[in-house]
C-alpha cells in the first residue's frame, strides 16, 4: 500500500501544471537558509540595478519590507536576503524550479500564468501603450495600420497588442525583442515605427536615457496590467506570510512614501490605482 502511494504521488507530480512545494520556504529560511529574491535588471523605476550596483525600484522596495516582515512573523534576529539579477524571458521559471523564493519586477498576474507559480496581492495596476518618436502623428493604436510594432517577446504585453490589433482589424508587422533597451534602440535608429510596454516603463525608460530625441505615448492604453510578486506555486504559507506584509503597508498608508519615492514625478495615484490600495488592507 505504500508504494502504490509513493508511485501515486510521482505520477501527479510528473503532471505538468502541477507543483508541490515539499518544505515551505518559511520552515528553510526559520532554520537559517536564505530569502532569494529575483528582480529584473532594466525595468525602472520598478525594478532595476542603481549606480551602486544593488537592485533599486518600486518592486524591490516591496520586497525589502517583505524581506523585514517575515523576520518579524518568524521573529528572528536576522534573515539573509539574497539579490538574483533575472531577465524577462526567465522570471517565471526561476520561481517555478525554485531558483527564487519571490519575484520582484513588472509581471503581470494572469489566470494562465497562475498555472505554474502563483502571486502576492497585486502591488501595481498599468496600461499598456506604445513609443513612438514625436512628429510621427501616431497618436492612437489604428494609426500603426501598415506600420511596425516591437515588443518583448512572451509578455502578457505582446499578447493583448496582438488581440487589440486583431480585433480592430489593424494589420501591424510586429517585431518581437528580447528587452526594454532592445526596443527602445529599434525604435531610434527607425527599424520599427514603434515600441509596446508598459505605460509607466516606457515614461521611465525615456525619462532616464539621456537623448535629445523626442518621443510621445498613445493617447490610449490597449490593456491593464495587474502587477503582483511571483511565488512558489503551493506554498501556502509563504504566500499568506507575503500577503500580510503588503496588506499592512497599504493598510498604514507605507505604501504613498514608497510611490512617491519611485513615481511621484509621473503624478499621484489613478483612482484605480487607490482604489486597488484600499481593497487589499486587509485587516488581520
Amino acid at each position: 500500500m505504500r508504494s502504490a502511494a509513493i508511485l501515486l504521488f510521482a505520477a501527479l507530480a510528473a503532471i505538468p501544471g502541477i507543483a508541490y512545494t515539499q518544505t515551505s520556504v518559511l520552515d528553510r529560511v526559520r532554520q537559517g537558509g536564505p530569502l532569494t529574491i529575483g528582480f529584473i535588471e532594466d525595468a525602472a523605476p520598478f525594478s532595476f540595478t542603481g549606480a551602486d550596483r544593488q537592485p533599486q525600484g518600486f518592486a524591490v522596495d516591496l520586497c525589502r519590507k517583505v524581506a523585514a516582515g517575515i523576520r518579524t512573523q518568524l521573529k528572528l534576529e536576522k534573515v539573509e536576503v539574497r539579490w538574483v539579477p533575472l531577465t524577462v524571458g526567465n522570471r517565471l521559471e526561476a520561481v517555478r524550479t525554485n531558483k527564487v523564493d519571490i519575484e520582484c519586477s513588472t509581471t503581470t498576474w494572469t489566470l494562465s500564468r497562475q498555472d505554474t507559480v502563483d502571486f502576492s496581492l497585486i502591488t501595481f495596476v498599468d496600461g499598456g501603450s506604445v513609443l513612438s518618436k514625436s512628429g510621427s502623428r501616431l497618436a492612437r493604436l489604428v494609426d500603426f495600420g501598415g506600420k511596425r510594432l516591437a515588443v518583448i517577446a512572451g509578455t502578457t504585453t505582446e499578447r493583448a497588442l496582438r488581440d487589440a490589433l486583431g480585433e480592430r482589424s489593424i494589420k501591424s508587422d510586429i517585431v518581437t525583442v528580447t528587452s526594454r533597451t532592445e526596443g527602445l534602440k529599434l525604435l531610434d535608429e527607425g527599424r520599427v515605427d514603434g515600441f509596446a510596454a508598459d505605460r509607466t516603463t516606457l515614461i521611465a525608460l525615456i525619462s532616464m536615457r539621456r537623448t535629445t530625441a523626442a518621443f510621445s505615448l498613445l493617447d490610449e492604453d490597449f490593456s491593464v496590467e495587474p502587477y503582483a510578486l511571483s511565488l512558489p506555486r503551493g506554498d501556502y504559507a509563504f504566500r499568506l506570510a507575503v500577503n500580510r506584509v503588503l496588506a499592512r503597508i497599504y493598510r498604514s498608508g507605507d505604501i504613498v512614501e514608497i510611490y512617491k519615492r519611485w513615481l511621484g514625478d509621473f503624478g499621484p495615484p489613478s483612482l484605480l490605482l487607490s482604489a486597488t490600495y484600499f481593497v487589499q488592507s486587509l485587516g488581520e
